[in-house]
């Protein structure tokens, strides 16, 4: 019998997906388990199979196109059957599994059915794959003028994805040689890839000229790219963040070098892939900080305060689309190796788009830590329901005095960003001097 096939949901956050490709064409058998579609969430590209075998019958929502959660994308069955009924639903009857019936959420390779009649279970399953953001129109994509005389996909204009347009960039490819094999012709990273193995038609980009004065005037030209569903969900919920949430933010210096000389002390003695970072002693302290000041490891919702009975760590990792957070469970109960391991192993999978739902939701506390990239000080805006957030600057040599005498000490900023529904300042004035007390003292954190 003919089933509509729903729109799941694929991540905590997720509100709609936008279709990335259909991998099979309208009338195209397909075995159970087997990929019929590429959706781009806010987290990852996922792909959707069957749990059982079928006929892609008619799609609903092609290439490029947005679904709510429990809408139906696609008319599944027997091949020859008559679908004019699913056809002549309305709109709002076709989208009927929405918020009080949607999909539960799907673990990556984990199965999720629809709960209205008539709708397709479906497979959830994360990939690796990159592809290319969808085209429906030319504002969702990447564009790129080219001359008149330059092969078009769009009304003179080439589409190209984000990660092509990229990769074409820093391997100094002609775009205008590519061929594309996306939707409408889009330049996606497999054309990209093709190009620089020698399959494509590509050719080196010309040899930069020297300057000479140009008599151009005018705006400068641009280009558009459409934000990913990752971007969409960042910005919404910073907006959330910053706006509703009272913050206030608290700095304090750490002097570092006893901490430094402990973790000389204990790399000396592991494998270059087992060494421990910085970082890495920083989320064991932050965790043992937590563990003595409850209301910093709480989270404010409507008229009560959760308090957790663990220090779950949000690392912060930074991705092509944007930034996520892998959470470190119960960091407090862990050993450094143990965290070092995890985190290593959660940053990998975040880059390569593996994280699991689980697996970068539901922190306590999340640090942000852009010392590695020259950052002296800054602030972090807080991920709701989280009560705070430290932001972890770099650490340098500074002239401090000490005992009347001017000395050199390697000094870290960490600001920590605060929601005064939870927290006050006192609070975390207390929190900070336990968790400075423990980095410049490491034995602290065996007590």
């Amino acid at each position: 019998m003919a089933e509509k096939f729903l729109m799941p949901k694929l991540s905590p956050t997720m509100e709609e997906g936008q279709i990335s490709r259909w991998v099979k064409n309208e009338g195209e058998a397909f075995e159970a388990n087997e990929t019929l579609a590429e959706v781009d969430t806010d987290k990852a590209t996922m792909e959707m199979t069957a749990l059982s075998g079928g006929t892609l019958l008619k799609i609903l929502k092609g290439a490029g196109d947005t679904a709510a959660l429990g809408e139906a994308i696609a008319i599944i069955g027997k091949a020859g059957e008559d679908i004019s009924a699913l056809l002549s639903e309305s709109p709002a009857s076709a989208g009927s599994q929405k918020a009080d019936q949607r999909e539960p959420l799907a673990k990556a390779s984990a199965s999720s059915s629809g709960n209205g009649n008539g709708s397709a279970a479906s497979t959830v399953t994360a990939t690796t794959k990159e592809t290319a953001s969808p085209v429906s129109k030319a504002a969702s994509s990447a564009t790129i003028t080219q001359p008149e005389n330059a092969g078009s996909s769009d009304g003179g204009r080439m589409i190209v994805s984000p990660i092509a347009a990229r990769m074409a960039a820093d391997n100094g490819i002609d775009l205008r040689s590519v061929t594309g094999s996306g939707p409408n012709g889009r330049i996606i990273k497999r054309d990209i890839e093709e190009a620089l193995a020698g399959g494509g038609s590509a050719k080196p980009a010309a040899t930069a000229k020297p300057f000479t004065p140009s008599t151009i005037v005018g705006a400068s030209s641009f280009r558009e790219e459409s934000t990913s569903k990752m971007r969409q969900v960042i910005a919404s919920r910073l907006a959330e963040s910053i706006g509703p949430i009272p913050t206030f933010y608290l700095t304090v210096e750490i002097e570092m070098d006893s901490l430094l000389a402990t973790r000389k002390q204990v790399n000396a003695n592991l494998d270059d892939d087992a060494k421990i970072s910085v970082n890495d002693i920083i989320v064991k302290a932050a965790a043992m900080s937590l563990m003595k000041h409850s209301w910093v490891n709480a989270s404010y919702q409507d008229k009560i305060v959760k308090f957790y009975e663990q220090a779950d760590i949000g690392v912060a990792v930074a991705i092509d689309e944007g930034l996520i957070t892998p959470v470190v469970r119960g960091a407090n109960l862990k050993g450094l190796s143990e965290i070092s391991a995890e985190i290593k192993d959660l940053a990998g999978k975040a880059k390569a788009k593996k994280l699991l739902p689980e697996e970068y939701t539901g922190a306590t506390f999340s640090i942000s830590n852009l010392g590695m990239m020259g950052i002296k000080e800054f602030t972090a805006i807080i991920n709701p329901p989280e009560a705070a957030i430290i932001a972890v600057g770099s650490s340098n040599p500074t002239p401090v005095v000490r005992d009347g005498e001017i000395t050199v000490r390697s000094i870290m900023n960490v600001t920590m960003s605060c929601d005064h529904r939870a927290i006050d300042g006192a609070t975390g004035a207390r929190f900070l001097q336990t968790f400075k007390q423990m980095l410049e003292s490491p034995a602290m954190m065996l007590l």
